[in-house]
């Protein structure tokens, strides 16, 4: 499953790069990095994630909360949406 992860940065947002510098993406197995955008004023990523438990990205995010505020929602693609509803149209 796909997942939209939506950080907020706190008041350092070098931090996050810092410790990312350190000790990499800290993610459980399981849990897959897809790619990730970062807004032009460096206070939010918009990370694409993919896994099949959710309590992967929950331990992630524990990793991280100290530095970050998460949002995060389930998505599929277009192609996948467009299928789905394919009949309804």
């Amino acid at each position: 499953m796909l997942f939209m992860v939506i950080e907020t940065f706190g008041q350092d947002p070098k931090a996050v790069y810092r410790r990312f510098r350190e000790k990499g993406r800290q993610m459980p197995d399981g849990l897959e990095f897809v790619d990730s955008w970062v807004s032009a004023d460096y206070t939010r990523c918009f990370q694409l994630m993919r896994c099949d438990d959710v309590t992967l990205l929950q331990r992630w995010v524990a990793a991280w909360c100290d530095l970050a505020g998460f949002e995060i929602v389930p998505v599929a693609t277009g192609k996948e949406t467009a299928a789905a509803i394919a009949d309804q149209l």
